[in-house]
């Protein structure tokens, strides 16, 4: 019976030997063995032995954590305060540091990041703390992560949850956001008014270059064609004149039908009114037909439009030519 219960003894100390001894760790875990209180190695994930009830094993979570800094007052450099609050994301780099180098990390990282936000935003006026969150961010996070380099942890990041100014800034601010969309559109209509008036100056000022042009091209085209029909004509004219010498001189005409032709003409300008008539001194030659035509028809009266007109009208007398052999001068 003493020997059951001494076997039952040593089983339950071998049991509860085996259980101190035996530890897991979790693969985003790390263990760090102190041995009767002084720090000894570091454990990877996995099972792992101890020695029991004189090593014992201090689990850190490697993970990436959030530290939530709560809201708080800032003074901006224009003397206005501004609530704000911001999470900070970090993750341990050693784990003997973070056991041993800060007691709470996660309240020393808050007081941490509280004072640092205000000296940021402290030197900043409210306008530009609004429109630079990200330059907020990056100043942050690297006073952070200096700070907590000798505690084992790196910050990832840093995020503003919020900026929100007094309620009667933000009353201000509205109005003035409104004025100036006001203004803009105000600046936009006007701008639009004269884009519009400089095209349809535009339009008019083409327009009148276009009417112009086409007009002097009207014009040329006119001009060009009436010097295409005078061009035309005096050909026409000159051909026809040329036509009628060529057929007078193919004609072979004798010196008494050009003398009849040109008492005809004289006639014609005569017009029955004239009382002198000026003969071209070529006419000279002409004399002599005049006067072998006076022969043949017989003494005429003196030279006068009305003798001319009476000496056209009258029917010439009838003759045979005589061979010019034969013709007596």
């Amino acid at each position: 019976m003493e020997a059951v219960v001494a076997l039952g003894f040593v089983a339950l100390v071998l049991i509860v030997f085996v259980a101190n001894a035996l530890k897991i760790i979790l693969p985003y875990q790390k263990g760090v063995v102190e041995r009767l209180g002084k720090y000894q190695r570091t454990l990877p994930s996995g099972l792992v032995i101890i020695i029991p009830f004189i090593e014992k094993v201090k689990k850190v979570d490697m993970r990436e954590q959030v530290v939530d800094v709560p809201p708080q007052e800032v003074i901006t450099a224009d003397n206005v305060a501004v609530t704000m609050d911001a999470i900070v994301y970090y993750e341990a780099t050693d784990p003997v540091k973070l056991l041993y180098n800060v007691a709470n990390f996660y309240a020393a990282s808050t007081k941490l990041a509280q004072t640092n936000l205000r000296n940021i935003v402290g030197e900043m006026t409210l306008d530009s703390s609004l429109t630079s969150r990200e330059l907020i961010n990056t100043r942050l996070r690297e006073i952070l992560d200096d700070a907590t380099d000798r505690w084992g942890v790196r910050i990832v990041r840093v995020e503003i949850q919020r900026i929100e100014p007094p309620t009667d800034v933000m009353d201000a601010m509205h109005r003035q956001m409104k004025a100036e969309r006001e203004r803009r559109a105000v600046v936009l209509e006007a701008d639009g008014e004269r884009e519009a008036a400089i095209m349809v100056a535009e339009g008019q000022k083409q327009a009148a270059i276009l009417e112009a042009e086409g007009e002097a091209l009207a014009i040329e085209k006119v001009a060009e064609a009436e010097r295409f029909k005078l061009t035309t004509v005096a050909n026409g004219e000159a051909e026809a004149v040329l036509k009628v010498y060529e057929a007078i001189h193919n004609g072979n005409p004798t010196q008494d039908l050009i003398t009849i032709k040109y008492i005809e003409a004289l006639t014609n300008m005569a017009d029955g009114q004239a009382t002198k008539i000026f003969l071209p001194f070529e006419a000279t030659a002409l004399l002599g037909g005049l006067g072998g035509i006076a022969e043949i028809l017989g003494d005429l009266p003196a030279v006068s439009g009305k003798a001319l007109k009476e000496a056209k009208d009258a029917e010439p007398p009838k003759y045979e030519r005589k061979p010019p052999e034969e013709t007596e001068v």
